[in-house]
Protein backbone atom coordinates (compact mmCIF):
# COMPACT_ATOMS: atom_id res chain seq x y z
CA UNK A 1 0.00 0.00 0.00
CA UNK A 2 1.40 3.29 -0.90
CA UNK A 3 1.85 4.82 3.38
CA UNK A 4 3.23 8.55 2.11
CA UNK A 5 3.94 10.77 -1.01
CA UNK A 6 6.24 13.17 -1.00
CA UNK A 7 7.55 16.16 -3.00
CA UNK A 8 10.68 17.85 -3.59
CA UNK A 9 9.84 21.13 -5.11
CA UNK A 10 13.78 22.26 -5.29
CA UNK A 11 17.19 20.14 -4.92
CA UNK A 12 18.64 20.07 -1.55
CA UNK A 13 15.01 21.87 -0.90
CA UNK A 14 12.27 20.69 1.88
CA UNK A 15 10.37 17.55 1.02
CA UNK A 16 6.07 18.68 0.71
CA UNK A 17 3.42 15.79 1.81
CA UNK A 18 1.31 15.36 -0.49
CA UNK A 19 -2.14 12.76 -0.87
CA UNK A 20 -1.68 12.05 -4.51
CA UNK A 21 1.02 12.75 -7.34
CA UNK A 22 0.71 13.46 -10.92
CA UNK A 23 2.99 11.10 -12.78
CA UNK A 24 4.41 11.50 -16.26
CA UNK A 25 5.98 9.02 -18.37
CA UNK A 26 9.43 9.27 -18.56
CA UNK A 27 9.57 12.74 -16.73
CA UNK A 28 9.14 12.74 -13.19
CA UNK A 29 6.30 13.47 -10.72
CA UNK A 30 4.50 16.83 -12.05
CA UNK A 31 6.15 19.81 -9.53
CA UNK A 32 9.43 17.71 -8.32
CA UNK A 33 12.66 18.91 -8.93
CA UNK A 34 13.86 15.51 -10.51
CA UNK A 35 12.91 15.13 -13.94
CA UNK A 36 13.83 12.63 -16.73
CA UNK A 37 16.33 9.96 -16.38
CA UNK A 38 16.51 7.02 -14.60
CA UNK A 39 15.84 8.47 -11.41
CA UNK A 40 12.27 9.60 -12.21
CA UNK A 41 10.96 8.45 -8.96
CA UNK A 42 12.36 7.30 -5.42
CA UNK A 43 10.36 4.44 -3.61
CA UNK A 44 11.13 3.39 0.08
CA UNK A 45 9.75 0.61 2.29
CA UNK A 46 7.88 1.43 5.84
CA UNK A 47 8.82 -1.56 7.09
CA UNK A 48 12.15 -1.36 6.49
CA UNK A 49 12.33 2.46 8.18
CA UNK A 50 10.44 1.38 11.55
CA UNK A 51 13.64 -1.27 11.25
CA UNK A 52 15.80 1.26 11.21
CA UNK A 53 14.57 3.77 13.41
CA UNK A 54 14.49 0.59 16.41
CA UNK A 55 17.88 -0.11 15.95
CA UNK A 56 19.04 3.60 15.99
CA UNK A 57 16.85 4.30 19.06
CA UNK A 58 15.39 7.44 17.10
CA UNK A 59 12.27 8.83 15.69
CA UNK A 60 12.94 10.81 12.51
CA UNK A 61 10.39 11.49 10.31
CA UNK A 62 10.30 9.36 6.94
CA UNK A 63 10.58 12.04 4.44
CA UNK A 64 14.33 12.54 5.95
CA UNK A 65 14.76 10.14 3.46
CA UNK A 66 13.51 12.21 1.14
CA UNK A 67 12.05 9.85 -0.86
CA UNK A 68 8.92 10.19 -3.24
CA UNK A 69 6.77 7.42 -1.97
CA UNK A 70 7.18 5.10 0.97
CA UNK A 71 5.13 1.64 0.72
CA UNK A 72 4.41 -0.77 2.81
CA UNK A 73 3.57 -4.71 2.48
CA UNK A 74 5.82 -5.36 -0.56
CA UNK A 75 9.77 -6.05 -0.03
CA UNK A 76 12.00 -3.76 -2.83
CA UNK A 77 15.40 -5.55 -2.00
CA UNK A 78 16.75 -6.53 -4.99
CA UNK A 79 14.17 -5.58 -7.37
CA UNK A 80 16.43 -4.09 -10.07
CA UNK A 81 14.21 -4.70 -13.54
CA UNK A 82 11.08 -5.42 -12.30
CA UNK A 83 7.97 -3.21 -12.50
CA UNK A 84 6.13 -2.36 -9.94
CA UNK A 85 2.76 -0.91 -10.00
CA UNK A 86 1.50 1.62 -8.06
CA UNK A 87 -2.13 2.31 -8.12
CA UNK A 88 -2.59 3.32 -12.47
CA UNK A 89 1.62 4.15 -12.20
CA UNK A 90 3.82 1.67 -13.78
CA UNK A 91 7.25 1.65 -12.25
CA UNK A 92 10.33 0.64 -13.77
CA UNK A 93 13.10 -0.20 -10.79
CA UNK A 94 16.48 1.16 -11.82
CA UNK A 95 18.51 0.31 -9.07
CA UNK A 96 19.12 0.72 -5.65
CA UNK A 97 18.87 4.56 -4.07
CA UNK A 98 22.24 4.88 -2.06
CA UNK A 99 21.94 6.76 1.11
CA UNK A 100 24.31 10.09 0.82
CA UNK A 101 25.99 12.16 3.96
CA UNK A 102 22.34 14.21 4.15
CA UNK A 103 21.46 10.70 6.28
CA UNK A 104 23.49 11.44 9.09
CA UNK A 105 22.70 15.20 9.20
CA UNK A 106 19.08 13.81 10.01
CA UNK A 107 20.68 11.51 12.54
CA UNK A 108 24.04 10.19 13.37
CA UNK A 109 24.43 6.93 11.84
CA UNK A 110 21.82 6.48 9.53
CA UNK A 111 23.79 6.45 6.65
CA UNK A 112 25.28 3.20 7.40
CA UNK A 113 21.86 2.15 9.10
CA UNK A 114 20.52 2.08 5.20
CA UNK A 115 23.33 0.52 3.62
CA UNK A 116 22.14 -3.44 4.07
CA UNK A 117 19.44 -4.74 2.35
CA UNK A 118 18.50 -1.51 0.56
CA UNK A 119 17.31 0.34 2.95
CA UNK A 120 17.64 3.16 1.18
CA UNK A 121 15.03 2.07 -1.57
CA UNK A 122 14.75 2.10 -5.22
CA UNK A 123 14.70 4.46 -7.91
CA UNK A 124 12.97 4.11 -11.08
CA UNK A 125 11.19 5.44 -14.85
CA UNK A 126 7.80 6.17 -14.39
CA UNK A 127 6.26 4.34 -17.69
CA UNK A 128 2.79 5.77 -17.77
CA UNK A 129 1.28 8.92 -16.96
CA UNK A 130 -1.11 8.70 -13.89
CA UNK A 131 -1.56 9.38 -10.52
CA UNK A 132 -0.40 8.39 -7.46
CA UNK A 133 -2.14 8.18 -4.06
CA UNK A 134 -1.95 7.47 -0.31
CA UNK A 135 -3.70 4.30 0.33
CA UNK A 136 -3.41 2.72 -3.16
CA UNK A 137 -2.51 -1.03 -3.71
CA UNK A 138 1.05 -1.37 -4.32
CA UNK A 139 2.27 -4.72 -6.57
CA UNK A 140 4.40 -6.44 -8.98
CA UNK A 141 3.80 -6.72 -12.55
Amino acid sequence: MVRALWIKTARKGAMRPKTRVTCRADKGLVGNADQGGKRQITIIEEEKWQVMMRELNADVPPSARRANVMVSGIALRESRGRILRLGEVRIAVEGETLPCNRMDQAWPGLRNCMKPEWRGGVYGRILNDGIIRVGDTVCWE
